[in-house]
Formats: structure tokens, C-alpha cells, sequence
């Protein structure tokens, strides 16, 4: 039972980091920035995780 709860974490992780990279990647930020925080969500995946949702470029939404 521990390896399927290990291997489904393990999915949900994995999914939160693609959509972390998927907002790096299509934020203003210079592209220096985004491999550096595309790096430290590859290496340390629930750290740099973490760290992007708080510390990471924000998009601002268009007020009309």
C-alpha cells in the first residue's frame, strides 16, 4: 500500500512542477530568470516547487 500512496504523491508532484514550468516559460520574466527557476524546479523538485509560488514572477492580470 506504501508504494501506491509513494507513486501517486509522486504523480501529483510531478504534475504541479510541469505546471510551474509551463508558467515560467509563458511569464514576462527575462530569460535568465526562467532558467534559473526552470532549474530549481527540476533539481529540487518540491523545494523549487514551493519556492516559485512564493517567490516567483507573478503575471498581472489586464485590467480593462
Amino acid at each position: 500500500m506504501g508504494l501506491e500512496i509513494g507513486g501517486l504523491l509522486g504523480l501529483v508532484i510531478l504534475a504541479f512542477d510541469l505546471w510551474a514550468l509551463v508558467h515560467v516559460f509563458s511569464s514576462p520574466a527575462s530569460v535568465g530568470r526562467k532558467v534559473l527557476w526552470s532549474l530549481l524546479i527540476v533539481l529540487l523538485p518540491v523545494i523549487g516547487l514551493i519556492a516559485w509560488f512564493f517567490l516567483g514572477p507573478r503575471q498581472h492580470a489586464a485590467t480593462a
